[in-house]
């Protein structure tokens, strides 16, 4: 660690958009230092760091953001001077399984990084101390926050949109939307909350629908899709919202909410045709797995319980304040998304 840079506290890094974020970071940025903190669930997983593992700006600490005693140890031992925090679990279907997880981490571990912050920054509600005026605490969310929309095209969620979560996990990560906003207008703590649409990209876990239509299409398998597969979803390049996050997080003002979303809104049904048309361009399915198409291993399943009809993110707000754009097309994404999943899993 370079000692007179500021520390940054990153939460979660281990994950999809974490692990995205911290090369794209410390790239940019030579006078920061990024301490993260992640548990390694079953969906962080330190081989999504690789190229940062031995960086002299990085350093990796396995441990729980519930964990105040361990927290309070890595502000005080590193100084900690802003958060970014990823950290969340995130699999919808594992909410309507086991809700009492996602209320643990995603609220209460929310609470312990919030208030271990407040304490090591602040002297009393709305004064800093004087080293820690420009700290800021960066919460990242998501649109599932705001429930879902009608089929209305130009019905999209707003910052301005009530939040009507309908899994657990949605409610989980409203529920520490309203902690940290909490914070700022209880304490006067300079903090931010981003909420994306869903994100693609490099590094995704294998469970998120993009990877398994491709890793399922590629071994021949069936291809699951929920319900009638009309669900649809605003995608997001995964390093487009690192870069939103990004000027959130050096530019957005205090206690405001930015929402980053891609207006790249697919059905579930056009995913698989785009995914399926590209893998059958280049690996043939003819010679792989004897069929004509990777289109004939989709099978319809079940609808997930509660599962939201349609998201759909205006980005007005960052993109006006802020100067935020989307550089990836859908079209473009995808293409960068599939190479890396066949180098992934050694298809040339």
């Amino acid at each position: 660690m370079n000692d007179t840079n500021k520390t940054i506290l990153v939460t979660g890094c281990a994950g999809f958009i974490g692990s995205n974020f911290v090369p794209y970071f410390l790239e940019k940025y030579e006078n920061y230092n990024i301490v993260n903190l992640d548990l390694l669930t079953y969906a962080g997983n330190l081989e999504n760091l690789k190229e940062v593992e031995n960086h002299p700006r990085y350093k990796f600490i396995k441990g729980d953001i519930c964990n105040r005693e361990l927290v309070e140890f890595i502000f005080d031992e590193y100084d900690i001077q802003g958060i970014i925090h990823f950290a969340a679990e995130s699999h919808v279907d594992n909410s309507i399984k086991n809700p009492g997880v996602f209320v643990e981490t995603n609220v209460n571990g929310t609470y312990t990084l919030l208030d271990v912050a407040k304490n090591h920054w602040m002297e009393k509600p709305f004064v800093y101390k004087e080293k820690y005026n420009n700290c800021r605490f960066h919460h990242i969310s998501t649109d599932e926050v705001y429930g879902t929309l009608s089929d209305d095209p130009n019905d999209l969620f707003t910052e301005k949109t009530p939040y009507a979560p309908n899994s657990p996990y949605s409610a989980s990560k409203a529920s520490s939307d309203m902690i940290v906003r909490s914070y700022h207008h209880t304490y006067g703590m300079n903090t931010v909350i981003t909420n994306c649409s869903n994100n693609y990209g490099p590094k995704q876990h294998d469970e998120k629908l993009i990877p398994t239509i491709i890793r399922n299409a590629l071994a021949g398998n069936p291809i699951p899709i929920y319900g009638d597969g009309k669900n649809i979803r605003d995608w997001l390049y995964v390093l487009d919202h690192c870069k939103g996050i990004d000027l959130a997080f050096h530019k957005g003002k205090s206690g405001e909410t930015y929402n980053i979303g891609g207006r790249n809104e697919r059905t579930n049904l056009q995913i698989v045709d785009a995914v399926c048309k590209i893998l059958n361009e280049t690996v043939p399915p003819k010679e792989r797995i004897g069929k004509e198409s990777y289109k004939e291993l989709v099978n319809f399943v079940e609808d997930r319980a509660g599962h939201d009809r349609r998201y759909a993110i205006d980005a007005t707000k960052i993109e006006n304040e802020l100067g935020w754009r989307a550089g990836e097309t859908f079209d473009t994404g995808i293409v960068k998304t599939i190479e890396w999943y066949l180098n992934k899993y050694g298809v040339q």
